[in-house]
C-alpha cells in the first residue's frame, strides 16, 4: 500500500523525522523501499550520478520519465516524487504538461526548483490537482555544479524565509531545503507547516534527503554534507576483476555453470558433423 501525503504530514506534526532516497532504476528502486524509505526521489542528478552528464541542465523530460517508470516498476509500494527538469517549469502550461507527464508515469508528487519566483508556477499546479514540492537553498539547475551555501547574509536568510512561506501559501505540500546554514534552516522549518526536507541543511529539518549513490559509496567523492554508510565500489571492482581472471584462467564457467546433454546425441551430431554435414 503506498504511503499518503497525509501520513508524512502527520510525521511532521509528531516530530518523527521524514527519509528521502534518490532513486533512478529498477534495482535501487527495489533497494530503497525494502529499507523503508519514507519518499523515493527521481531526481534530476539522474544525469550526473547515471547518464554521465556534466550538469543536471542536461536532463531532459524524456530522461525523466524514462527513469521515472523502472523505478515506479521498482516500487510500487512507494512515495515517489520526481523533479521537471531544467526550463521545464518555464510557464504556467508548460509545467503543467511536464507535471501531468510525469503524474501519469507514476510519481505521486512533483519538485520545482526555485524560490518564490516559482509562486505563480506552484500556485497554477497546485490548482489544478498536481502535488508540489518547492526546492529552496542551492538549486543546481539555476546555480550550477559548483553547490554553495545560501543564508549566511541576513538579507538571503531572510529571502530563505519568505521563499518558503510564499511557496507553502500557494499550496506547495513539501520544501527540500539545500545548503542553508542550519540554524535558518531550523526556522524555516518552525514556521513552516508543511514538510521541510534538508539536505546539507542541518539537524532540525523535518526529515533529511540524500543520493543513494553518495550512501552506498558510488560516488566518485564523499561530500560535506553526505555520510558515506557503506562502500560498495571497491567490492564492485573486485567482483568484476575476479570474472576477468576466473575467465582468463579457464575457471569459469565450470561444470556446474552448463547445460548437458546425453553423450549418444553429442557423439551422433559429432560423426555427422565430421562426415560432411547431415543428410
Amino acid at each position: 500500500m503506498n504511503p499518503t501525503y497525509q501520513q508524512l504530514l502527520d510525521k511532521k506534526k509528531k516530530g518523527i523525522p521524514i527519509s528521502m532516497v534518490t532513486a533512478y532504476d529498477f534495482p535501487a528502486a527495489r533497494i530503497v523501499c525494502e529499507a523503508g524509505v519514507d519518499v523515493l526521489l527521481v531526481g534530476d542528478s539522474v544525469g550526473t550520478n547515471v547518464l554521465g552528464y556534466e550538469s543536471e541542465r542536461e536532463v531532459t523530460m524524456d530522461d525523466m520519465v524514462h527513469h521515472l517508470k523502472a523505478v515506479v516498476r521498482g516500487a510500487p509500494d512507494g512515495y515517489v516524487m520526481a523533479d521537471i527538469p531544467y526550463g521545464g517549469a518555464s510557464d504556467e502550461d508548460r509545467a503543467f504538461r511536464n507535471a501531468r507527464t510525469l503524474v501519469d508515469a507514476g510519481a505521486h508528487i512533483i519538485k520545482i526548483e526555485g524560490w518564490e519566483d516559482k509562486k505563480v508556477i506552484v500556485e497554477s499546479l497546485a490548482g489544478r490537482g498536481i502535488a508540489v514540492c518547492g526546492h529552496i537553498g542551492y538549486n543546481p539547475q539555476y546555480h550550477g555544479p559548483k553547490g554553495r551555501v545560501f543564508g549566511r547574509e541576513p538579507e538571503v536568510a531572510r529571502q530563505l524565509l519568505r521563499s518558503a512561506r510564499v511557496l507553502e501559501q500557494a499550496g506547495a505540500r513539501m520544501i527540500i531545503i539545500e545548503k542553508v546554514p542550519e540554524e535558518i534552516a531550523k526556522i524555516v522549518t518552525e514556521n513552516a507547516s508543511i514538510p521541510v526536507i534538508g539536505i546539507g541543511s542541518g539537524r532540525y529539518c523535518d526529515g533529511q534527503v540524500l543520493v543513494l549513490h553518495d550512501i552506498i559509496g558510488l560516488a566518485p567523492r564523499t561530500f560535506r554534507h553526505a555520510r558515506q554508510y557503506a562502500e560498495v565500489y571497491s567490492v564492485i571492482t573486485g567482483a568484476v576483476q575476479q570474472f576477468r581472471k576466473d575467465v582468463e584462467e579457464h575457471r569459469f564457467p565450470a561444470v556446474e555453470h552448463s547445460s548437458h546433454v546425453d553423450p549418444q546425441v553429442a557423439d551422433t551430431v559429432y560423426r555427422e558433423q565430421n562426415d560432411g554435414g547431415s543428410q
